[in-house]
């Protein structure tokens, strides 16, 4: 009966849509990680055997399926807070998830058409490498997403071990081998059937050892820090009649924690640009520097010629600036023509034209700590900055997830801030609007975390840390370079049997 059903087209691609949504519980917050391992595994499955065009059917709905269910909080930030029309919302989330969706369409169609046909070359070699490549070039394309890329469903098990020398990306890799093997075991011969059971003990045996060794070391004593939260709703941000309580909300927390050697607000923290609030922000730095502590405020700000950045102001021993490098698509930066932007202002969709921070920025001196800072969707790109960990001690991450309400994105968003600190050995320090504000360790562990959607101080110490673990002196080169050499070497080998 089994074998019948699955012979049927429909219910092929119903299975590869149920895994590709399942494989987002891997994620935070439900963290059911195993999930990321048996998700693709069950694709990779599904591809045996069948044409060009429904394996890239397969693909395309695996991913569908993925997007569809894990960032469903597009819908809330585009409708419920931005406002536009229902319609609107839903043909924009829907063409976002089936642009995304085309990634999983392409790899299945190279699987079908140019991978060997069978066995553990194609299961553990040839798919996780195509896989993987696939999924780091989905991360930077036309500026990028790199949301939900499998390896940062494992930031809580000893898999994490991997991420100081291969990042989040040498991760993923070691999940669709675990993927490929557990296919080949059920599938493969006797001797791939062997190999596959090595295999499975090399990927968790290997980053559990891994996880044991201190890739930075401390630099110094621990700093004291407090971060500002001041829970500001979204849809009240921007409203003039709410403007003055806002302000008298950041004065009064940041009151609340000064003694602390840094103090943090999030991005954007107040509903002007920095050149409109001059008084405002001298007076906090008077009042902390009486106190010794040194401000890292996230601010827009306006440049002489008129730009507008979405930044980090530091005041303390000096007064510096970051400008965010990686700005979200039609939120921040709009990438169509002029007329679609006037069609965008009369349909009164929340947008913003940002320009693009400088490639090479210095690191930001606060209080003790030299910060590699990031504003909310930078963090996701782990191998941007890189450079600034050869000096800084720290990382600083500045969010406002309040555009996504209550929902997973936030839980989503700190497991991605989580890899970052991972992969570097530091500390980070994240201020969030509404929350996850946190204190996250180097090993990833959240030290610290305030309650979510209240105005509150919360207060820790992190140790500056220095160092350079693999990752943060190759990048993803060293990975994706692995990857691709495999696929080459696959295909040849393909080549020559044919």
């Amino acid at each position: 009966m089994l074998p019948t059903l699955l012979s049927d087209r429909r219910v092929r691609l119903a299975l590869a849509a149920a895994a590709g949504a399942a494989l987002t519980a891997a994620f935070a917050p439900l963290n059911l990680w195993l999930l990321a391992l048996l998700s693709p595994a069950l694709l990779i499955a599904l591809w045996q055997d069948v044409p060009p065009r429904h394996a890239a059917a397969l693909g395309f709905w695996f991913n569908f399926g993925t997007f569809a269910a894990g960032t469903y909080w597009l819908y809330i930030s585009i409708h419920q807070i931005g406002r536009a029309p229902l319609w609107v919302a839903f043909i924009a989330m829907g063409g976002v998830v089936c642009i995304l969706s085309l990634y999983g369409a392409f790899l299945g169609w190279v699987a079908a058409r140019w991978l060997p046909a069978a066995g553990g070359v194609r299961w553990m070699l040839g798919l996780p490498a195509a896989w993987l490549l696939v999924e780091w070039f989905r991360g930077w394309f036309l500026t990028g997403f790199p949301w939900l890329s499998l390896g940062y469903s494992q930031t809580g098990t000893w898999m994490a071990g991997v991420a100081p020398v291969l990042g989040v990306y040498g991760i993923s890799g070691l999940l669709l081998l675990g993927a490929g093997a557990l296919v080949t075991v059920c599938a493969g011969t006797r001797r791939e059937r062997l190999a596959a059971v090595v295999v499975l003990v090399v990927i968790w045996g290997v980053p559990a050892a891994l996880q044991r060794i201190a890739w930075t070391r401390p630099q110094g004593p621990a700093v004291s820090v407090a971060i500002v939260q001041g829970a500001i709703p979204q849809d009240e941000k921007w409203q003039d009649a709410h403007r003055d309580a806002q302000l008298d909300t950041y004065r009064d927390l940041t009151r609340q924690a000064l003694g602390a050697r840094v103090i943090f607000w999030p991005e954007a923290a107040l509903p002007d640009v920095a050149q409109n609030l001059g008084d405002y922000l001298l007076d906090r730095y008077h009042e902390a520097h009486a106190q010794h502590s040194a401000l890292v405020v996230g601010m827009l700000r306006q440049a002489h010629n008129g730009d507008f950045y979405n930044s980090i102001l530091t005041m303390g021993e000096s007064v510096d600036w970051y400008d965010k490098m990686h700005l979200v698509p039609f939120t921040e930066v709009i990438p169509v023509p002029g007329f679609a932007r006037k069609w965008l202002e009369f349909m009164n969709l929340p947008y913003e034209d940002f320009q693009y921070g400088a490639a090479h920025q210095p690191p930001l001196a606060a209080g003790g700590l030299t910060l590699l800072p990031a504003i909310c969707y930078d963090d996701a790109y782990g191998a941007s900055n890189l450079d600034m960990l050869r000096t800084a001690n720290a990382l600083v991450t500045v969010t406002n997830d309040a555009w996504f309400g209550h929902s997973t994105a936030r839980y989503q968003h700190l497991q991605i801030a989580q890899m970052r600190s991972i992969e570097t050995g530091r500390f980070l320090i994240r201020a969030a609007n509404d929350g996850i504000s946190a204190i996250i360790g180097p090993d990833g562990r959240v030290l610290a975390a305030a309650p979510g959607y209240v105005p509150v101080v919360l207060r820790g110490t992190v140790v500056p840390r220095v160092g350079l673990p693999p990752y943060a002196r190759f990048g993803n080169w060293l990975i994706i370079s692995l990857a691709a050499t495999t696929l080459a070497a696959v295909l040849f080998f393909r080549r020559s049997r044919t």
